[in-house]
């Protein structure tokens, strides 16, 4: 019996381009996409642009645009540059769509109606120079936690904790640099903290997350879960809290939402509004995110909190990478190693990428690591050395002289090297289904050596002077074992 399956992958920001770094995620989500389709299953795959937060207003301003205009670019643009690196969306959407708004509007109204709100009077960071409060990520200083510096001012990208801006040590406003002062405002605070026990027993369930994860958001919830701020003070480009003045919500409220919106308006657009429902409001389908390590503690607490207050389901399980790293470094623009995804697209055939991530992916947190030297011999080693020149072999000078005319069956040989390949079917399904890609990519090319050694001991090359159908029935059992490795390598 077919699944059905709704997929994400994290919501691109609105306000840069796309670079090697977040294709990890895209090409991981949709290798395992396009493997759940060659199962049979029925699986919608959706993502959209996250626009909204002070960083996309500020970029417009110095761009001499409206905000609007900026997310609408940036999404074509996002959107050009994944589907280029072959990454098939089902619905490729925003989060300043009027979907967006309705449903957030509606887990918060839910949620204040069943006592998870309440508002507080804030001392607030302000920046006089620029004559505005600052949000979290307007704000950057010292990690209170870890001692790392130059974090932003609501999680550390070194430890994964979060904080309220305040909490940072040597502050300083990012747009000027100016160290900041307090000033009052009252915001609006999500009562976390009333989902501990709901946390705890979502967990409970098997494959909801990575094993290291759960053991990660135990130490949160074991610390105790703090309230969470979901408001931010005008101006601000976001969606306005219902019956506040001048407040807005926060961009983390809104920006998971989006994976709502987009499969909302993807099925009403189909025609199909019955399975918005389907995947959304009942458990009896699957529904995965993949996600970045950076942004666990949104998905993994926050993202089921709200969810259940709204009267949601949460998700089957989430997915969690590590990040990517260029020979053996955190990607740098004065290094030379903050690489857009345009600009390889300029030099390399995307599916090069694509097999490379493959061959370092699995299903853990472990960073990925982009060493030129390695991607350029793996990709001329496996692919161009081993798998193509396996039908390079067998076509070229050969095929033509058998007047391009395969035998009608296998030989003894033949259909043992083919059974022997065939046998290897549901361990790389099995590989695929769990993520396992790069053992996927070693056991597929142990196979393609094995083929590969069948044609050098046959040698069909001078089988074809003196003995043209015993090349061909070479030709025939190899590549009827190659049509196999090329079904088991279509994922990627």
């Amino acid at each position: 019996m077919s699944r059905k399956i709704l997929v994400t992958s994290a919501l691109p920001y609105a306000n840069g381009p796309i670079h090697l770094g977040h294709l990890v995620e895209y090409i991981q989500t949709d290798v395992w996409v396009r493997f759940q389709k060659l199962q049979g299953n029925e699986i919608y795959y959706f993502c959209a642009d996250d626009t909204h937060g002070t960083p996309v207003m500020i970029a417009a301003r110095k761009a001499g645009i409206t905000p609007e205009q900026l997310v609408n670019e940036m999404r074509k643009e996002h959107f050009a540059d994944l589907t280029s690196f072959q990454v098939a969306f089902d619905n490729y959407y925003s989060t300043n769509t009027p979907e967006n708004r309705a449903f957030s509007e509606e887990i918060y109204l839910k949620a204040k109606e069943k006592g998870h709100i309440h508002k507080k009077t804030l001392n607030q960071l302000y920046c006089e120079k620029d004559e505005m409060f600052l949000p979290d990520r307007f704000v950057r200083g010292t990690c209170p936690k870890c001692g790392a510096g130059d974090q932003y001012g609501d999680s550390c990208e070194v430890c994964g904790s979060t904080y309220r801006p305040e909490d940072l040590i040597d502050s300083r406003c990012a747009i000027c640099g100016t160290p900041p002062v307090t000033r009052e405002s009252e915001h609006v605070f999500f009562q976390l903290a009333d989902f501990q026990d709901f946390l705890v027993d979502w967990l409970k369930t098997a494959n909801r997350v990575d094993e290291g994860i759960r053991k990660k958001m135990h130490e949160w919830i074991d610390q105790g879960l703090r309230h969470w701020d979901i408001s931010r003070d005008g101006p601000y480009f976001g969606f306005a809290i219902p019956g506040e003045k001048d407040k807005f919500f926060y961009v983390w409220l809104d920006a998971p939402i989006g994976y709502m919106a987009s499969a909302q308006h993807f099925f009403r657009k189909s025609g199909k509004d019955e399975l918005f429902d389907e995947f959304w409001r009942s458990e009896e389908n699957e529904v995965y995110h993949f996600i970045g390590k950076d942004i666990v503690y949104f998905h993994t607490l926050f993202w089921p909190a709200l969810l259940n207050a709204g009267g949601f389901r949460t998700p089957t399980s989430v997915f969690v990478h590590g990040f990517l790293t260029v020979n053996g470094e955190k990607m740098s623009k004065s290094r030379g190693t903050f690489v857009r995804a345009s600009t390889y697209l300029k030099h390399m055939d995307p599916e090069c990428l694509r097999y490379f991530y493959a061959t370092r992916l699995g299903p853990g947190l472990d960073d990925l690591d982009l060493n030129t030297e390695d991607f350029v011999h793996r990709y001329n080693s496996d692919v161009v050395g081993n798998i193509a020149n396996l039908f390079s072999r067998l076509v070229s000078g050969i095929a033509s002289k058998l007047d391009l005319r395969l035998a009608d069956s296998l030989s003894a040989d033949g259909k043992e090297l083919f059974e022997l390949t065939a046998k290897a079917k549901s361990t790389i399904a099995e590989m695929y289904e769990n993520r396992q890609y790069a053992r996927a990519m070693r056991e597929i090319q142990s196979l393609s050596d094995g083929v590969n050694r069948f044609i050098t001991e046959r040698e069909p090359w001078k089988q074809i002077k003196t003995d043209t159908e015993a090349a061909r029935s070479t030709v025939t059992d190899a590549l009827n074992a190659g049509m196999l490795l090329a079904l088991y390598l279509k994922p990627v």
